[in-house]
């Protein structure tokens, strides 16, 4: 079963603000599970939209 973290973990984790996970969560940028009402992101989800900003400004 994959990891799971909540917006919390993944706001402190990342350095992102709260509007800003939500934006990524609503946008589809970084994918999501509904468990009842709580979101959860897959930590390899998470991470994979990590390495995508990391891609980005190694391009530029």
């Amino acid at each position: 079963m994959a990891a799971l973290i909540t917006i919390n973990e993944f706001t402190e984790y990342y350095s992102v603000s709260r509007s800003t996970a939500y934006r990524l969560r609503d946008s589809g940028d970084v994918p999501h599970v509904k468990i009842g009402r709580a979101t959860r992101i897959r930590r390899e989800d998470a991470e994979r939209w990590y390495e995508s900003l990391r891609d980005n400004t190694a391009n530029d």
